[in-house]
């Protein structure tokens, strides 16, 4: 994926959240070509901590719809956080992650699924019955180790540690990313 279209997403987003906040936005060139269904995520980051994370695993809207609704999603509905105020905007900074389509990862128990797991690269999708979570790739920074990667992505659909059922159901993708430097908003 090319800088333009990651430059043009990072404009897009901080775009998104400096008009609900009542800063003037000036409207990027381009955005025509952001008409083609996408699914991402945007992350908000403040003084190097998350502050902010929500997105699509599916494209169910146009890029540049997808891109601004998860950035005020980020900014203004995840529920871990408060709304963005603010004098909270200068200095946070943004990153946006075009996902790939999902991928299903068939296993019959978590040895195999965890001998599938690609550790840096894959985003992954845990789902049994309601419960369901995403970790994107970035999160491997974190949690290097396959297993509590996947044990932490478990706890945050809602399961124990150690849960393996049948009807556990697995995708993984891969993301192309763009994050804002210190400089560039």
């Amino acid at each position: 994926m090319s800088n333009e279209l990651g430059t043009l997403l990072l404009k897009l987003a901080r775009g998104a959240i400096a008009e609900r906040l009542g800063f003037a936005v000036q409207v990027p060139e381009g955005m025509e070509a952001l008409a083609e269904p996408g699914a991402t995520f945007v992350t908000l980051l403040r003084q190097g901590s998350l502050r902010g994370c929500v997105g699509s695993l599916e494209p169910r809207r146009s890029l540049f719809e997808d891109v601004r609704e998860n950035a005020l999603g980020a900014a203004f509905r995840d529920p871990r956080f408060p709304p963005l105020a603010r004098e909270e905007f200068h200095d946070t900074r943004v990153e946006v992650s075009l996902l790939s389509p999902l991928e299903p990862l068939l296993a019959s128990s978590q040895t195999e699924l965890l001998a599938q797991l690609r550790p840096g690269i894959d985003g992954v999708v845990f789902q049994y019955g309601h419960h369901r979570s995403t970790f994107l790739p970035q999160v491997w920074e974190s949690l290097p180790e396959p297993l509590d990667f996947l044990e932490h992505l478990k706890r945050k659909a809602g399961l124990p540690f150690g849960f393996w059922a049948h009807g556990v159901n697995v995708w993984r993708y891969t993301v192309s990313k763009w994050k804002e430097t210190e400089q560039s908003p």
